[in-house]
């Protein structure tokens, strides 16, 4: 079992920032990809950004250059900085992770996702 343990949603004014971090813990034995997702009321999820175990990143037309996604492979983290929020950036945001477990299986795995809302 893999347990994700996200933070640092909230509430935030218009322009202003907001950090999440998502933490892995369990039985992992490889991290490939992470990244984060986002889904708001009445819309279906989408992704936000994300980091291969290469470092290479993907980032969703809509938040190039104001959000910024980094991993720290000694903490199995994840980060998401957020910065220039806009109301249309308020959803639940969604930690995923794919990973090889000490099974060698493959998995991808969702956190409970945290929280954001940018208001006007």
């Amino acid at each position: 079992q893999v347990q994700l343990v996200e933070s640092g949603g909230g509430l935030v004014q218009a322009g202003g920032s907001l950090r999440l971090s998502c933490a892995a813990s369990g039985s992992i034995f490889k991290i490939n990809a992470m990244g984060w997702y986002r889904q708001a009321p009445g819309k279906q999820r989408e992704l936000v950004a994300t980091v291969g175990s290469g470092r290479s990143t993907n980032y969703a037309d809509s938040v190039k250059g104001r959000f910024t996604i980094w991993r720290d492979n000694t903490k199995n983290t994840v980060y998401l900085q957020m910065n220039s929020l806009k109301p249309e950036d308020t959803a639940v945001y969604y930690c995923n992770v794919k990973y090889r477990g000490t099974n060698f299986y493959d998995y991808d795995d969702w956190g409970q996702g945290t929280q954001v809302t940018v208001s006007s």
